[in-house]
Parts: C-alpha cells; structure tokens; sequence
C-alpha cells in the first residue's frame, strides 16, 4: 500500500496555495528554453493534466520548500517537456532500443510501486540521444502505471555481465542524473542494484557528487532484493519467482496498449472533474474494481491495489501466454504454503 503522507502544515498549505494560484495565472510559455526563442504557447491538456496538485507538491519538497524555486522548476519542466517532445516519442521511434528487453516493467514492490527492470548488459545500440529518450519514455510508462495514491516508481538495475562499453558514458550519466532530478522530483522510491563490477563503482563514484542527497538514500547496493518486492512480482534474476522472458514482438506492444488505455482513463476522468491544474492524482483514474476477481479484492488491498495488480498480470499475459487466473491460482497456492 502506498505510504500516507502526513498533513501539510499551515506554512505549507500557504506556500502550496501560492503556488497553485501561480500556476493557474499562467496563459503562456515559451516552447524553448533558448532566450532567442520568442514563440509561446498555452498550455495544452496534456499539459494541465500534469499540473497535479501532487506534481507541485512534489516540486515545493524537491525545492525545501522555497516558493520561487518551486514556480521556476515546474514552469521549467512545461518548456523542458515541449523542447524535449515527452509527448511526440512514440513506440515505433523507441521500439528499436528495447528490442533485446534492457528496460521492462513488470510487478510492483511492497509499498505498490512499479517496477521498471534495467539490465545494462542487454545494450543492444551505440551511444546516441535515442537511448536517454529510451529512459525518459520508460519512465512515462510507469508512471502510467502508478496505481492510484503512488507516486515513486522501484529501479532494479543487473550489472551481471554487463561490460564498460555497453554501460552509459559519464557524459550520459550526467544527462540522465539531470532529468531525472531536475524534471522527474521525488519519483525515485528506491533504486536496487546488483551485481555491481569494479568499472561500474568507478562510474558512480565519478558521478556521486552530481547525486542529491535524498537520491542516495534510497539506493541500495547488494541486498537480497526479496526484502522490498514480493517473490511472485520479481524476477527470477533477481532471486524472485517470476521465470519472466522477454520476447519484444509481444511485451513491447501490450505494455504500450495498457499504457496507452490506462493514460486514456486518466483524461476521461480529469476532463470530467473538470480539467484545469490542480487536480489530484488521487482521483485519476477511478478504480474500476467492479470489473477485478475476487482473489485480489481483499482485505489487506484497496480497489486500486487490486487494479494495479491486474495490469501487472495483463502483461504477463499478452506476453508469456500464462493466463490471469493461472497466475492468480499460483499465488493463491503460495499464501496457503506460506
């Protein structure tokens, strides 16, 4: 179950409510961060969508709490996400850097967190900017992926194998080190690696002092991975229960297809509370629990939990041929052994 945050305090609130009412004065931004860019835009659906009253919130902790340093990041990663073009990578442009499967998501950790594999030794291309877009649209799909109430993702990252040339430049390291602070705040639950060789430690200690210090936090090197994600959601390389193969002709389009029809829910929903900035990701989208089988509509789980955990075994599915009620009687065998 995603942790509880606890209440903002007055001074937050206060800081929160400047922010949102900044956010909604908005009728402009440039479409570049080049200053001799003089070309601006509204901000458009998608983009006021992103705009949750979560998003900020989680731009004020990334920035202490210091109002102006908030308003200047979140309108920084608007214009970042144009110039970028988040929302133009589409996957037919990606596809041809997954095709050996060195970033999946599959399962969820203990606290509902997406899992998104990255196995390094997989690389499958040469160094080019298609391979940071390759991360950043990862990312995008697991956040699509984010039950209701979440919002940190779990990195598990196998070095076995793995070489110096296939790993990414410092130069790349940097780069991805930056978006994902700078663009994607608070997103990082915990990041677990093994299976790490000598030139990979000479790596992070090149980049270690570019790394924030709640970023280090939440790695953990070395560990049994079981500890933070359950037997049946992990991969087996990864000491879990899940003989997962990838095969790309049926993972890559059934995890776009969930992706695509779970993004699809959420801006049904957020037109029909009225769009706008602000929104909670709380109420995007619904729980559709009508439609979830009983085995996964317990006690111990909300409807979003369950629903989190049938996309999950949706993509198992459409991908390995082991049907949603196989896996549910696998599972529902193992709480009875445990």
């Amino acid at each position: 179950m995603p942790p509880k945050r606890p209440p903002l305090t007055v001074e937050e609130q206060e800081k929160y409510d400047k922010l949102l009412e900044h956010m909604k004065s908005i009728k402009e931004l440039p479409i570049s961060s080049d200053p001799n860019e003089k070309t601006r835009r509204p901000l458009d659906d998608e983009e006021q969508a992103w705009v949750t009253k979560e998003c900020m919130l989680r731009y004020l902790r990334a920035t202490k709490w210091k109002l102006a340093d908030a308003q200047k990041r979140v309108e920084g990663s608007l214009i970042w996400r144009r110039e970028y073009g988040v929302g133009e990578l589409s996957p037919d442009y990606i596809s041809p850097e997954n095709e050996t499967g060195k970033q999946v998501i599959l399962g969820y950790d203990f606290a509902s967190r997406p899992c998104l594999y990255l196995f390094p030794s997989r690389q499958n291309t040469d160094k080019s900017n298609r391979q940071i877009q390759h991360l950043v649209f990862s990312l995008e799909r697991v956040i699509d992926f984010m039950p209701s109430g979440q919002e940190n993702l779990a990195l598990l990252i196998d070095f076995k194998s793995s070489t110096s040339s296939k790993n990414p430049s410092v130069s790349q390291g940097r780069q991805v080190l930056h978006i994902l602070q700078t663009h994607y705040p608070e997103r990082l639950g915990k990041a677990l690696v093994i299976n790490i060789p000598w030139f990979v430690w000479t790596f992070l200690k090149i980049i270690y002092p570019f790394i924030d210090p709640l970023t280090r936090e939440k790695l953990v090197f070395s560990e049994p991975i079981d500890k933070y994600v359950p037997a049946e959601h992990l991969d087996s390389i990864f000491g879990g229960k899940s003989e997962f193969e990838y095969h790309h002709d049926k993972y890559w389009s059934a995890m776009c297809e969930i992706a695509d029809e779970k993004r699809k829910r959420y801006m049904e929903r957020w037109h029909k509370l009225g769009g706008g900035v602000g929104l909670s990701e709380a109420a995007l989208p619904p729980a559709e629990s009508s439609k979830l089988p009983d085995e996964l509509l317990s006690n111990t789980k909300t409807a979003d939990e369950a629903a989190a955990d049938i996309d999950a075994a949706e993509l198992v599915e459409k991908t390995t041929g082991v049907t949603v009620e196989e896996q549910l009687s696998q599972v529902s065998l193992q709480d009875k052994s445990s």
